[in-house]
């Protein structure tokens, strides 16, 4: 196994193991999915990988939760996470990590409470219902910043730690003869 695959597994593996963490009960929002989204976006790249891997990581936890009208909202929400991943962590640090992590909850607390009152029936569809349906969530909008900075924080630093302990993980580096 050459060190490029072995540093795939190692990230596939990291970003299903914070999908299996999405089914351990856990406080409303405070959830690993915007920073397994960046986490896939800054490490996989532009490859379809990128995506699939945390998109197909929800679709199996959701197997387990069970489905949902409006998944698509959530899974575009992701998707556009891996996207925020690949723009703005192409050089890792710490501040950067948290900026995304930030972004990425903003992200996902537009788009999917944007669904919400564009799908669900339970807000009109106007100016006033939208400003309803994301001043209803305010109160879920903290525990998705809290859930999005620890999870960014294990995962990158998890993984940063990884490399320094076992090189084949780095990028580029070359497998010993």
């Amino acid at each position: 196994m050459t060190a490029n695959h072995s540093r795939i597994i190692a990230l596939l593996s990291a970003i299903v193991f914070a999908a299996f963490l999405r089914l351990v009960p856990h406080p409303p929002n405070f959830t690993p999915i915007g920073a397994m989204a960046l986490f896939s976006g800054a490490y996989l790249g532009r490859r379809p990988l990128a995506f699939a891997a945390p998109l197909g990581a929800m679709l199996l936890s959701d197997a387990v939760l069970g489905f949902y009208s409006g998944m698509w909202v959530t899974y575009l929400a992701i998707a556009l996470i891996v996207v925020l991943g690949w723009i703005a962590l192409r050089r890792i640090s710490v501040l950067r990590v948290a900026g995304a992590a930030l972004a990425s909850s903003a992200l996902f607390f537009l788009v999917s409470n944007f669904g919400t009152w564009a799908l669900s029936g339970m807000y009109p569809l106007t100016g006033p219902g939208l400003v309803s349906c994301y001043v209803a969530a305010i109160p879920f909008f903290q525990n998705t910043v809290a859930g999005d900075l620890f999870y960014a924080t294990l995962l990158f630093g998890g993984f940063r730690i990884a490399e320094l302990l076992l090189p084949r993980l780095r990028a580029g580096v070359p497998q010993a003869a």
